[in-house]
């Protein structure tokens, strides 16, 4: 057990929150995680990084749990939708959804922070959460419905970002070809009468992926989903109010 002194008077403490607004703490925060992964984002090494005593941080951020959800809400604050724009449901949705990729491609941090926290006592994530259902519901769907559809849109989002083609964030920038190579070669070596397409993938090591044209393509392919469903939905007979649509489970 070791005891560490620290002095921050009430003064002292209120000039530091002065200086250092809740929003840049969690931006600070979420660039550090970026750096150097979440188990680094701790209140005392953040008050480190921003010159301050750990005790003025508490004035924003009560402990290390808040701080992350803190991050969060930070990071969402532009994923949203235009309530008052005229486009329709599908236009809106796919600029929330690219805004959405945009930023978790933006902090790597984020797609593990999504799955470790009460995302729900988030406000930003709940605004964007009901912007989502606003619009689904629009497009046809029932609450509970647009619920689902937006989980499965956040869920595909972080699985976009987490399967992003190329090398592996370890590999540095200037080990990238030979990574490739070395990739390349391992399919190359597979049986080609058992898996003539894993072979025929090989090829596309040759060249660095292009990472633009994987998102578009990815969310392109998580919309389009939803959108069939919606017209699907649109065309297909009432369906009857069932255990679940009444509540029950």
């Amino acid at each position: 057990m070791y005891l560490v002194h620290e002095t921050c008077t009430l003064y002292g403490c209120q000039v530091a929150v002065e200086r250092l607004s809740k929003a840049a703490v969690a931006e600070r925060a979420l660039r550090l995680g970026d750096e150097e992964g979440l188990e680094a984002v701790t209140v005392r090494r953040l008050a480190k990084e921003l010159g301050v005593t750990p005790m003025a941080l508490y004035w924003h951020f009560k402990n290390k749990d808040e701080l992350l959800l803190g991050i969060v809400d930070h990071a969402f604050a532009g994923v949203r939708a235009d309530r008052a724009a005229t486009d329709p449901w599908p236009r809106q949705l796919r600029a929330m959804m690219e805004t959405l990729v945009t930023v978790m491609r933006e902090h790597p941090i984020l797609p593990d922070l999504l799955m470790s926290v009460e995302k729900d006592q988030v406000e930003s994530f709940s605004r964007a959460t009901d912007d989502a259902l606003a619009l689904l519901t629009q497009a046809g769907f029932t609450v509970e419905e647009g619920y689902w559809a937006a989980s499965y849109l956040l869920h595909g989002a972080i699985g976009l970002v987490a399967g992003q083609p190329g090398c592996p964030a370890r590999v540095p920038p200037g080990e990238a070809a030979e990574w490739r190579r070395q990739r390349r070669l391992q399919l190359e070596r597979l049986p080609a009468d058992r898996f003539p397409m894993l072979v025929a993938f090989a090829e596309t090591y040759h060249r660095e992926p292009d990472i633009d044209r994987y998102f578009a393509f990815g969310v392109d392919l998580l919309l389009s989903a939803v959108e069939a469903t919606a017209r699907a939905a649109g065309s297909a007979p009432a369906r009857p109010a069932g255990p679940t649509a009444s509540g029950g489970r």
